[in-house]
């Protein structure tokens, strides 16, 4: 099923710990009206500018996949309202720049990214339609290995 132009529900439900681990990761339809409008009104519009693939590293998970994982049932994750994403190439930093300056979103959070190497981390995003918060934020391990995260900007 196509999203968008450039996304289709297959790359955004794909999960290689779901296949592993014999997980169930298919949406229902709420979530896929939620996948689209997260396609509609970000990711196809990064395409479109930066004319270039953009990766899903992870996009739409089950509430059991996502706790497999190490995350939460309750992550946006899991309302088919966020992707983690990266386009190779360009540096994880402008691209999550470009969302913050460009697109209505809920959060962009530029993930465990080292300035010096350009594909370093990934960038969380998401869209929640009409509330959308527009928090951008970084994450980062501190001392103790203990993700924190802090206001971008």
């Amino acid at each position: 099923m196509r999203l968008s132009d450039n996304f289709t529900l297959s790359e955004l439900t794909k999960s290689q710990t779901a296949e592993r681990c014999g997980i169930d990761n298919t949406p229902d339809k709420e979530h896929i009206v939620n996948l689209q409008q997260l396609c509609d009104n970000v990711l196809q519009p990064v395409r479109d500018y930066f004319k270039k693939p953009v990766v899903i590293s992870s996009g739409y998970r089950s509430p059991e996949l996502s706790i497999k994982i190490g995350s939460s049932s309750r992550s946006q994750h899991c309302k088919g309202e966020a992707a983690d994403i990266e386009i190779p190439g360009i540096s994880n930093q402008e691209l999550a720049d470009f969302i913050n300056d460009n697109l209505s979103y809920d959060q962009v959070i530029l993930e465990f990214h080292t300035p010096e190497e350009i594909n370093s981390g990934w960038v969380h995003v998401s869209y929640v339609g009409s509330n959308n918060r527009k928090e951008y934020l970084i994450a980062e391990k501190d001392e103790s290995g203990k993700v924190r995260y802090s206001k971008c900007r």
